[in-house]
């Protein structure tokens, strides 16, 4: 295979993570979660798991992949040849989400396209959103160019691609975050939607705040998907993988945090303060928002910024999840990065189309309940990114001891939360997340209601 890409310095390498780890989890997901959970409680839940779980966890699988230079298809058997198969489970996660991910990305684009096109009241149309994703065609169209725009990174490789791509549109992504989130908090009636998502409240809180918002920190944060191991084995020996991890923590919980600061208060706006129309779940940004834009002087402006901020941020993340999966293709089969990039990319689209087809003539074929794309999305968040979380904990809190990570970090100077680390990895992250996973798989099925 000869000498392993890396990343030219630490800036290439942190605004490629937190690319990665700043996405749809952050700019779609986040919003509706704080929206759905209590708004200012769930984002101090967020905030506390993310400096603590979400620390060691970034460390952790950042450190693996710079210690064993490998994809994470290999990188827990190079730790512990009995602990292989923990390698295989991790690479899975990233196989499951991508395909589906590239059709959310489709829609995104889909939505930039229109406001674009000046044509944001057909957007807020109750049925649009609907209509278009039951669609044969169309939703195939543009998930074939979010796609193509993917493949096309990762086959240019880590520094000409997916490093170059991140140095662009990062400060971007930035840019318009903020300059969007200072516009609509700046609008009439915003300030009570800054209350709700700013001002916790003790009694939302609950399991069910907890249980969102690790979940929701997986995601984000690009953890157990095997893409911070694949990042890290790209990463220099030279550099701080603890500040180098701080940055990124950052780095993703900034744009969750104004994402959030955003999109609540403009329901806020839209609404005049009706709270029950952050309530629409999943689709607030295909369905609440556009009216939202459309309700707005300029609203074809602010929604096409806004939807291409989004865009920006999901393509940052399905290239660090098809880089995950080509990594170990890569590795695994010995292949030139062109092919395995055009065959993983090949499988993707055949999947994408199937979850597209999902919402519109495969709408009946339901999978224990689920449509292909939610039985996708339960699989690899409800299940795999715990699970994956869980055994990367005991493997290193209990087969090959902390010391062994600890030793990787500290090649660059001291560790500063050292026997904060060795407490969370060995026994509080593995309990609370089995905890997590179980009651997540419970109440999913409806056997548990917390």
């Amino acid at each position: 295979m000869g000498k392993r890409s890396t990343f030219s310095g630490k800036l290439g390498f942190i605004l490629a993570a937190a690319g990665s780890a700043v996405g749809l989890g952050n700019l779609w997901r986040f919003p509706y979660l704080a929206a759905k959970y209590g708004g200012g409680m769930f984002l101090l839940v967020y905030i506390l798991l993310a400096i603590t779980f979400g620390s060691v966890l970034m460390i952790t699988e950042i450190a693996i992949g710079r210690k064993t230079q490998l994809s994470p298809l290999k990188a827990f058997g190079a730790l512990n040849k009995k602990w292989s198969w923990l390698g295989t489970l991790a690479t899975i996660v990233p196989i499951l989400i991508f395909p589906y991910y590239c059709l959310i990305g489709g829609w995104v684009t889909k939505y930039a396209a229109v406001m674009v096109s000046g044509k944001v009241s057909e957007a807020a149309g109750d049925s649009f959103f609907k209509s278009y994703i039951s669609s044969t065609s169309q939703p195939i169209i543009w998930f074939l160019v979010f796609m193509a725009a993917t493949t096309l990174v990762v086959v240019f490789g880590v520094n000409k691609g997916i490093e170059k791509f991140s140095k662009v549109l990062m400060p971007l992504l930035v840019f318009l975050t903020v300059g969007l989130s200072i516009y609509v908090v700046t609008r009439p009636g915003a300030l009570a939607g800054v209350k709700y998502y700013l001002l916790p409240n003790i009694k939302d809180l609950s399991f069910k705040t907890f249980l969102a918002a690790i979940g929701q920190l997986f995601y984000s944060m690009s953890l157990a998907m095997g893409i911070m191991i694949t990042y890290g084995s790209y990463f220099s020996k030279e550099e701080s993988i603890e500040k180098a991890s701080r940055h990124i923590e950052i780095f993703d919980t900034a744009i969750a945090f104004l994402a959030g600061l955003m999109i609540i208060p403009a329901v806020f706006v839209y609404s005049g303060g009706d709270k029950s129309a952050l309530g629409t779940g999943p689709s607030l940004m295909f369905v609440t928002l556009p009216k939202v834009f459309s309700s707005m002087p300029g609203g074809n402006i602010i929604g096409a910024l806004f939807f291409f901020l989004v865009l920006f941020a999901a393509v940052t993340s399905s290239v660090s999840i098809l880089e995950a999966i080509v990594a170990g293709v890569m590795d695994r089969f010995n292949v030139k990065r062109i092919t395995a990039t055009l065959l993983v990319a090949l499988y993707g689209t055949v999947l994408g189309i199937a979850c597209s087809f999902g919402f519109g003539i495969w709408d009946s074929v339901k999978i224990i309940g689920f449509s292909i794309l939610d039985f996708l999305d339960f699989v690899s968040n409800s299940i795999m990114l715990p699970l994956v979380g869980m055994l990367t904990c005991i493997l290193v809190g209990f087969i090959i001891k902390p010391d062994a990570i600890i030793s990787e970090i500290e090649l660059n100077g001291k560790f500063t939360i050292k026997k904060f680390y060795i407490a969370m990895v060995k026994w509080i992250a593995p309990i609370f997340i089995f905890a997590i996973l179980v009651s997540g798989i419970l109440q999913n099925f409806g056997i548990l209601n917390i």
